[in-house]
């Protein structure tokens, strides 16, 4: 399978893999809660998709009508909008920012990085007595919506924020920030020169779209209260194709409008309305024509509802996205990792796969590796055994552990029960497809499981961020970097790590990959990755996950991206 390759453009070539991500979201890839169908056929499949597809309607602005308002559909109405703050880590806020913050690149179907000339000129690493040093060089034309110039000292108060030296900032990721020595003023105010302590090979992710991590101004991020607060239930200032209109939490509704002062291409659209639905009610909101856009994700009856729309259609193409099940390492019944294993060997993964990929035209393959997917470059099981169904082996363990089958049939120990809580979104059939499976699969070793229904606009702030669940599962949505986004989703005490698991190891095999010279170097350290994740037992992988969204046919330039981003101010009307 092809790598993501960066176009010369004054860019040194640098490594970076098509892999799975997080988020969950900045910096990370983009979590989502998902719809899908409930316990169905099965549906099988011999090779995964490739994920250099994408399926966009693309069209040159030319063929394109201006004006209009499109309606996209979110699966929260966030209350963070500081995307790389851990609490805004999520793939509804990414989505909704994107069209009012700043990316410094342009990224295609297949991973290609060039830069966006309305915010960067010229980028260009290179060595300079033994270190790498980044120069950018930014288009003195950009500023905030505020008319203040974007210069060096953003892309310095950027790095301080996340370069993990000041706990007080929570940042949901370090995204190689954290291999920084400095970020100097170059040539004049629009040149910044950064100094990297390490080699980083995926240093275009910094300020890019596509890896979920857009700039944001020096005023509201330069110390770790304004980086936490200033962007709480508002969004001060913008510096996009849209800037802000309304933000509506009654309503659920944030509304981009046009900039006048933008100085680059101007956008088709007048507006786009971000909605948050319950992903539930997306599929019968898109057939009622009260939305234009929608992340459709392995939801089977959304997938025939698009398709039986009049003046709808499915948009959908492989990606580096993952849905996955999350063992909370911190719940006081989940701290044994030896425990944490026993429960994965007693869920059989390829069951829960086929029910929630039934109906999709999807191929099913099982996912065994957290960081490729499978028929990519590298993909191979490292799991020594874990990924395999084995109840047997499970009731062994635990039995080892000294959980005890009781005369309910309940395993205990030192007078506890083994009864764990699996939180689910509301109104969302994959979600309630994999908590009954993996309720009766885990009594049949003797482990309880209480499901906790929660409102689906509440499953991430109220949730998934404050760690407070034994057992749940949602999507990671990926980028074209691979090791800078899943580093935050593994790495020890990082506010992304939803599992709170993890090792030395494991944070010195994606310190490697990050450090890697060559693709096979990258890849054989995602692999070492690989084995310690399964051996810290907390985010378990269950499939690739499918790229299927509902989109107006009319609407171009918008869809299944694969590993590109969209270009909010190409999408449009067809003429």
């Amino acid at each position: 399978m092809p790598r993501p390759r960066f176009l010369p453009l004054s860019l040194t070539a640098t490594v970076a893999a098509l892999s799975i991500a997080l988020c969950s979201c900045s910096s990370t890839a983009g979590s989502a809660a998902d719809g899908g169908p409930g316990r169905a056929a099965a549906a099988a499949g011999e090779d995964a998709p490739r994920m250099t597809q994408q399926e966009m309607n693309a069209r040159p602005r030319d063929d394109l009508r201006r004006g209009g308002t499109l309606t996209w559909a979110i699966d929260q109405y966030s209350t963070q909008w500081n995307p790389v703050q851990a609490d805004g880590s999520e793939a509804s806020t990414n989505d909704v920012v994107k069209s009012l913050l700043p990316t410094f690149w342009r990224s295609d179907a297949g991973g290609v990085q060039t830069p966006n000339p309305a915010f960067l000129l010229d980028a260009r690493s290179e060595q300079r007595q033994g270190r790498q040093v980044v120069v950018w060089t930014l288009n003195p034309k950009a500023h905030w919506s505020d008319g203040a110039p974007i210069t060096w000292r953003d892309l310095q108060a950027n790095w301080q924020a996340l370069n993990g030296q000041d706990p007080g900032y929570k940042t949901a990721t370090t995204n190689g920030f954290d291999q920084v020595e400095s970020v100097v003023r170059g040539q004049d105010d629009f040149q910044a020169v950064m100094t990297f302590k390490e080699p980083y090979s995926e240093w275009q992710a910094m300020f890019n779209n596509a890896g979920n991590a857009p700039l944001l101004p020096a005023k509201y991020v330069s110390s770790p209260e304004l980086f936490n607060t200033s962007f709480k239930n508002r969004i001060p200032v913008t510096a996009g194709p849209f800037k802000l209109g309304s933000l509506d939490a009654g309503a659920r509704t944030v509304t981009a409008v046009a900039d006048p002062d933008w100085w680059g291409d101007r956008p088709l659209l007048d507006r786009i309305v971000f909605k948050a639905y319950d992903t539930g009610a997306m599929p019968q909101a898109f057939a009622e024509g009260k939305i234009d856009f929608y992340n459709n994700g392995p939801n089977t009856e959304g997938y025939e509802l698009i398709r039986s729309t009049a003046g709808g259609e499915v948009r959908k193409a492989g990606g580096p996205n993952l849905r996955h099940l999350v063992l909370n390492g911190r719940s006081p019944l989940l701290e044994d990792a030896r425990l944490r294993q026993a429960l994965i060997q007693a869920i059989d993964r390829a069951e829960i796969t086929r029910t929630d990929l039934a109906g999709l035209d999807w191929p099913y393959v099982p996912m065994n590796n957290h960081f490729l997917v499978p028929s990519q470059h590298g993909y191979q099981d490292n799991s020594n055994g874990l990924s395999r169904f084995d109840p047997d082996s499970a009731k062994a363990t635990l039995d080892a552990l000294g959980w005890k089958p009781g005369p309910n049939g309940v395993r205990s120990k030192d007078g506890k029960e083994l009864v764990l809580r699996y939180v689910a979104p509301a109104a969302n059939n994959l979600a309630e497809n994999e908590s009954e499976e993996v309720t009766r699969m885990l009594a049949a070793v003797g482990v309880t499981v209480q499901v906790q229904t929660v409102p689906a606009g509440e499953y991430f702030d109220g949730y998934v961020y404050k760690h407070d669940f034994d057992l749940t599962s949602f999507s990671l949505l990926g980028t074209p970097f691979p090791v800078s986004n899943s580093i935050s989703t593994f790495q020890q005490d990082s506010g992304s790590n939803w599992a709170q698991v993890g090792s030395k190891a494991l944070d010195k095999a994606m310190a490697d990959a990050a450090k890697a010279d060559t693709v096979d170097e990258e890849t054989a350290a995602l692999n070492r990755a690989d084995s310690e994740a399964w051996q810290v037992a907390g985010l378990v992988p269950l499939y690739q996950r499918p790229a299927i969204y509902g989109v107006r046919k009319e609407l171009a330039n918008i869809g299944a991206a694969g590993l590109g981003d969209v270009v909010y101010e190409n999408i449009g009307f067809v003429k």
